[in-house]
């Protein structure tokens, strides 16, 4: 029987996210397999996913957030201390930590890690300010410590295997690359209808500050009256707008009447990829992407930046641009949205590309890198 252990790490600070959908996909996928078994370690979590987990999965209790910073900062430490005593006396086979910040290494146990992306290396000014625990952001210095102390890392993409090398210049023979995963029978089952007055419609997911380069977005819709004209812009999730993006909204003489973020739950956003007349991703840089595979298992037609992993997750499954030229995006999504045959084809490739990430098959992998290290 193989013993794995998850940490609290994420799972002490993010509700919702790309992270902890990650490990709580890949363990809950572990776990139905007869010869492995899994554990997540969060004693006190207030993440939304580890609520709907099956009986024993989780070891630990979900807790309502109750301020910011100084209270998560609480949660791990108070996790961490907890965990420190039930790893020495359990003994998993693995322990996978789930982010580099509060690493302990138990005894006879093997350590991985997974490496999501290399942002705050490749793109450190977006990073100089405090984090979460109202410290100073020091990612790249837990990271570097993390990877060195790891028995075997995990990269979700080949680009970011390959920053990864460059920048921290890690051992190749530790690391694997195992893409993520998409569950788009779970999504295909949802008919919850969301009543949509803003088609047509060009479709932006997730987070906008920083490198998620949303102004250049705004920029490039600005840019081309065929585009304000004939389409709104529909933001969704990522918070309301900023003062900072209405203003830039007001410099650009963009209607506040076209350009909308609304939110909701997975019902609602995959209703929106599926009216979408495009899904536009102009990120500067990604670890991987998974709104990617959220829009091509909605059939959404894509429009996504040339950079880091991005062409490696589509394919040929969407049209690519340069995220630094505003006009190039403007361009890209133009191609898609006035040619019928551009779209279709788009979407049909997507279809295609999606069959080729699951969560089983990173379960399966995961597991052999796991099965390597005994």
């Amino acid at each position: 029987m193989l013993r794995v252990v998850y940490d609290h790490q994420v799972f002490s600070w993010q509700r919702y996210g790309g992270v902890s959908r990650y490990i709580y996909e890949l363990a809950s996928h572990l776990s139905e397999m007869e010869d492995v078994d899994v554990k997540i370690l969060a004693f006190f979590y207030v993440n939304e996913y580890l609520k709907k987990s099956q009986p024993g999965l989780v070891t630990g209790f979900p807790v309502p957030v109750i301020g910011s910073g100084q209270f998560h900062k609480n949660l791990a430490r108070l996790n961490k201390a907890i965990s420190q005593v039930w790893l020495n006396t359990k003994e998993p086979d693995i322990v996978h930590q789930t982010y580099y910040n509060q690493r302990y290494i138990p005894k006879n146990a093997k350590v991985v890690v997974t490496v999501y992306d290399m942002i705050h290396e490749k793109l450190s000014h977006f990073f100089e300010h405090k984090d979460i625990f109202n410290k100073q952001d020091k990612t790249t210095q837990f990271k570097r410590e993390s990877v060195n102390e790891a028995d075997a890392i995990i990269c979700i993409s080949e680009n970011t295997k390959k920053d990864l090398i460059e920048i921290l210049e890690v051992d190749p023979n530790k690391i694997s690359v195992i893409y993520l995963g998409f569950s788009p029978n779970n999504w295909s089952k949802i008919e919850k209808f969301v009543s949509i007055a803003y088609q047509p419609f060009i479709f932006y997911v997730g987070e906008r500050g920083g490198y998620k380069n949303f102004e250049a977005c705004l920029q490039a819709y600005a840019s081309s009256s065929q585009l304000k004209d004939n389409f709104n812009l529909v933001c969704f999730g990522g918070g309301k707008f900023s003062q900072r993006e209405l203003d830039l909204i007001d410099t650009l003489a963009l209607s506040k009447n076209k350009i909308f973020q609304v939110s909701g739950d997975d019902a609602a956003l995959a209703d929106y990829y599926r009216h979408a007349s495009v899904f536009i991703y102009p990120s500067l840089y990604e670890g991987f992407g998974i709104p990617l595979l959220e829009a091509m298992s909605m059939q959404c037609p894509i429009a996504c930046s040339n950079s880091s992993s991005m062409p490696e997750v589509v394919g040929e499954a969407a049209e690519l641009f340069d995220p630094n030229e505003p006009d190039n995006i403007a361009e890209a999504l133009e191609n898609i949205l006035f040619s019928t045959q551009k779209s279709k084809k788009l979407v049909q490739l997507g279809t295609e590309r999606i069959k080729l990430f699951s969560w089983e098959i990173c379960a399966e992998k995961t597991k052999k890198v796991y099965l390597s290290l005994l």
